[in-house]
């Protein structure tokens, strides 16, 4: 039994070992967290969590939703999950078994959580780790699957898993079912691996002659599939009625990540926003102020006997923590955003604050609006009234 914030989860524990049986319910592992994390969490009417396990996010779920329904082809899941719901006195979580979608046909939901199994291998051991597809076949069913199943205005966020044959190229393959959706997407990698130290992480349960042949056999694997990268992370999407829907790529450290769901939120409403503005001039008119707890960061060297600037970045100190390049004179411009001046009246007026000549004003006015425009994807910055 472990507490999870406001809730109590029975499973079978952390152990990954040979001898676990193949319907083996893992707890709330460092995966599990990660998902947790990174979903948005508005009250909604139907949440749907795929591949519910031991049941952990439809729990979660519970607590900001209407009804949620966990599917999951795991008998054991079912049984575990239908147990901590009642641990926990929450009556309006429904298990269903299943294969993935398979017990939702026809249904929409607001919000959809799935930790699939989507772990790239050639076996077919543990029901939480092994698919019943080849190669990443899973994680591109579960993106397009959760797409089809989405309510207007709702958000999916997914564990999966993609392979790579050029590693310059190495989410082209994730981007693509993402962008087949019709939906917005933000996706986070959160590992890029070669097969060989794929292989060993997640075999790293064996030890001498067992691991040896473990390595030969998914290495082999990759290498008649021309594998050269396998990477993991999550894709988030949203789905909107109207517009260009564009992908946006980052990388994630999921050892530093917080609670991102606000963050997630804000980020989607940003891009949405955004693509209606279009054109730089209705950007500079728009007021936009902090959202997010944000850090500084310099970097100096000694010139001319002074230290000067070298570069510099804008730092969330919170949910994904990520960063955006911006000159000493760009933070400048950061830090003066409160919402109430338009986004070039607070460019003029940094520029003059800083003594900026005409030419360091207009080099100061191109980088504030992609400095804006990352924050505000970032859900680090938010548009007056959202």
């Amino acid at each position: 039994m472990l507490p999870i914030g406001k809730v109590l989860l029975a499973s079978d524990g952390f152990s990954r070992d040979a001898d676990d049986p193949a319907d083996y319910v893992a707890t709330y592992t460092p995966t599990a967290r990660v998902l947790d994390s990174l979903t948005p969490r508005p009250r909604v009417d139907r949440v749907l969590d795929v591949g519910t396990g031991s049941g952990i996010h439809a729990l979660l779920a519970a607590q900001h939703a209407r009804q949620v329904i966990a599917t999951d082809v795991n008998p054991r899941a079912i049984a575990y999950t239908e147990l901590n719901a009642s641990l926990n006195g929450l009556h309006n979580i429904e298990c269903r078994q299943g294969s993935l979608f398979e017990p939702v046909e026809g249904e929409t939901f607001d919000l959809i959580t799935c930790n699939a199994p989507y772990v790239v291998s050639p076996e077919r051991r543990w029901a939480y780790r092994d698919s019943e597809f080849s190669e990443d076949e899973v994680s591109q069913r579960v993106i397009a699957a959760a797409a089809g199943h989405l309510a207007e205005g709702g958000y999916a966020a997914m564990l999966v898993s993609w392979l790579a044959l050029d590693e310059k190229a190495p989410d082209e393959h994730v981007i693509e079912w993402a962008e087949a959706t019709g939906c917005d997407s933000w996706i986070l990698s959160t590992l890029n691996s070669d097969p060989l130290t794929h292989a060993a992480e997640w075999n790293s349960h064996l030890v001498g002659e067992a691991l040896g042949e473990a390595l030969d056999e998914w290495t082999q694997y990759f290498d008649s599939l021309g594998v050269q990268l396998v990477s993991e992370g999550a894709v988030i999407l949203h789905k909107r009625p109207s517009g260009e829907h564009t992908a946006r790529v980052d990388e994630l450290d999921e050892e530093d990540l917080d609670d991102a769901g606000d963050q997630i939120l804000r980020a989607f409403e940003a891009r949405a926003r955004l693509a209606e503005l279009g054109a730089d001039r209705d950007l500079l008119a728009a007021r936009i102020g902090m959202a997010s707890s944000l850090r500084f960061i310099r970097e100096l060297e000694p010139a001319g006997g002074r230290a000067v600037d070298v570069e510099g970045s804008v730092e969330l100190t919170e949910g994904t923590k990520h960063a955006v390049d911006a000159s000493a004179d760009a933070q400048e411009f950061v830090a003066s955003l409160d919402s109430r001046m338009r986004l070039d009246e607070v460019i003029d007026a940094t520029a003059h604050r800083l003594g900026l000549s005409d030419e360091e004003a207009r080099t100061l006015s191109e980088e504030a609006l992609d400095v804006t425009r990352e924050l505000l994807e970032l859900g680090a910055l938010r548009f007056r009234g959202d």
